[in-house]
């Protein structure tokens, strides 16, 4: 499955929509189980949007159960996301 590329509709939140497309991504095997994402301000760069918002999609991503975060280690790819959770991304 092949992830679009990043282009979040006028009408959606922006943090939202970039926790859907980090959720695609997921979703996709872009991001392998147990992956250690990059820190929120290089996503932030990656996904053009400020640092606040990143950090914004990647709590909504922790709500959904797709990454966990262990401080002094970083943000990881949840070892079983919920199936629900992903489906709907």
């Amino acid at each position: 499955m092949r992830v679009p590329e990043f282009a979040p509709q006028p009408s959606q939140v922006l943090y939202v929509a970039v926790a859907d497309h980090v959720a695609a991504r997921i979703a996709s095997g872009d991001l392998k189980v147990g992956a250690r994402l990059p820190a929120e301000r290089d996503l932030a760069v990656e996904y053009g949007v400020s640092y606040v918002t990143m950090r914004r999609a990647t709590a909504v991503l922790r709500e959904r159960g797709l990454i966990v975060t262990v401080h002094g280690r970083g943000t990881f790819v949840a070892e079983s996301p919920p199936a629900e959770t992903i489906e709907d991304a």
